[in-house]
């Protein structure tokens, strides 16, 4: 993992490259879209961007199963702004932090996929498992989105606790 240090809804900052020892469940996203406030246009004909907090919500609630698979810790990642993410941490009662990368800096490192809508670059939903700071195992393209927390359970289920 590259040397990039974003900030987070915990209140600190996270160097993608400490991780740490053990596996890491880092889950990339377009956009979480908030009650009465409109999505970008067309957002959703764009495949792969409909499914946000469905996403979320299944890594909400596979969250203990997942750190019990070997899991270490669990982000969410988006280049909306920390604010942005703290509403969605309150709101879908997040047990772990979102990380804000507002200038696609972990893209520019990684080279991952992005597109376009009403003006922003918004990542494409991608998910990472990082064991002791080297990404092991990439989900893309990931659907549906409802689901993937299950699917990265059963890999880690599959291939060991790390």
């Amino acid at each position: 993992m590259p040397a990039v240090v974003l900030p987070t809804t915990a209140g600190d900052t996270l160097d993608l490259a400490a991780f740490g020892a053990g596996r890491t469940v880092l889950y990339i996203y377009p956009l979480t879209g908030r009650p009465g406030a409109d999505l970008p246009t067309g957002w959703d004909e764009i495949p792969g961007a409909r499914g946000c907090t469905p996403e979320t919500c299944g890594f909400r609630d596979h969250y203990e199963d997942l750190r019990a698979a070997g899991a270490r810790a669990v982000y969410g990642l988006s280049s909306q702004d920390t604010a942005y993410q703290r509403e969605v941490v309150e709101r879908l009662r997040l047990p772990f932090a979102m990380v804000s990368d507002e200038t696609l800096r972990l893209a520019a490192a990684l080279d991952l996929p992005t597109f376009e809508a009403d003006g922003m670059t918004l990542y494409r939903r991608i998910t990472l498992v990082v064991r002791d700071g080297t990404i092991e195992h990439v989900f893309y393209p990931v659907f549906p989105p409802g689901e993937h927390a299950e699917q990265v359970l059963g890999w880690l289920r599959e291939n060991g606790t790390g």
